[in-house]
């Protein structure tokens, strides 16, 4: 969220030194543009990706009938656990998490507790400490699944375990909305190959739709959002 900072406080230091000393004009152009694209990278990050900020959810098509019990499978600090809650608001749901994230400052169960409270939904939620590759639920037990930018950090040889435990306490027909990072052009843009380790945005696209069809679900709908792509899947019923 901050990182771009430090580049403009480091580039801006060294511009103006190039100005008191007179560098050659290549420097200082050089520099300018390291600044401009700095400062202009931490606005996209705050004011297009707004990860500080309660997503929406992406497509009106999601647990449309507003109502069921879903599961926030690597629910963090709560962001797309609330997004669920205030928009679906017939909707319970668990919060999942491992709580091992080290770059969310304090994390743990009391701090989604907190903020689950702090949107007002804390009553309709329930926290768990799992691990989302071996799910604490029976078969079925849940109307609906969300999970963003989270399955998609596991080693990529768990993600196929992970999403046949999402497949396993889903019931049958019931929905799940995917989210991950996509090297979208304000992703680009903003943190360049730092994020996505080269990967292509054809090559995401299609292998999460072909993990999820071999996980059991069925596509229902997909899309991009600034610096996402995601997935709305039905588990397969018996026959389908």
């Amino acid at each position: 969220m901050w990182g771009h900072l430090p580049v403009v406080a480091g580039a801006v230091a060294l511009l103006l030194l190039a100005w008191r000393r007179r560098w050659h004009w290549l420097a200082k152009a050089g520099l300018g543009a390291i600044t401009f694209w700095a400062l202009a990278a931490f606005l996209v990050v705050q004011l297009v990706f707004r990860f500080n900020d309660v997503p929406t959810i992406p497509t009106p098509g999601y647990l449309s009938s507003g109502a069921g019990r879903v599961l926030d499978i690597g629910a963090g600090s709560g962001r797309s656990s609330i997004m669920v809650l205030l928009e679906r608001p017939n909707t319970t749901l668990v919060a999942l998490d491992n709580f091992s994230a080290t770059y969310i400052e304090g994390h743990g169960p009391e701090k989604l507790k907190a903020n689950l409270r702090a949107a007002g939904v804390g009553g309709r939620a329930e926290v768990v400490s799992a691990d989302m590759r071996k799910l604490p639920f029976p078969d079925a037990s849940f109307d609906a699944i969300v999970s963003t930018y989270a399955i998609d950090h596991l080693p990529r040889n768990d993600i196929p375990g992970a999403l046949s435990e999402a497949a396993r306490v889903l019931r049958p027909g019931g929905e799940f909305l995917l989210e991950v990072m996509y090297p979208d052009a304000w992703m680009r843009f903003a943190y360049g190959p730092l994020m996505m380790h080269g990967a292509r945005a054809g090559d995401i696209r299609s292998r999460w739709t072909a993990m999820m069809e071999t996980a059991g679900f069925r596509a229902l709908e997909q899309g991009t959002a600034p610096a996402t792509f995601y997935i709305r899947a039905a588990r397969r019923k018996s026959g389908e």
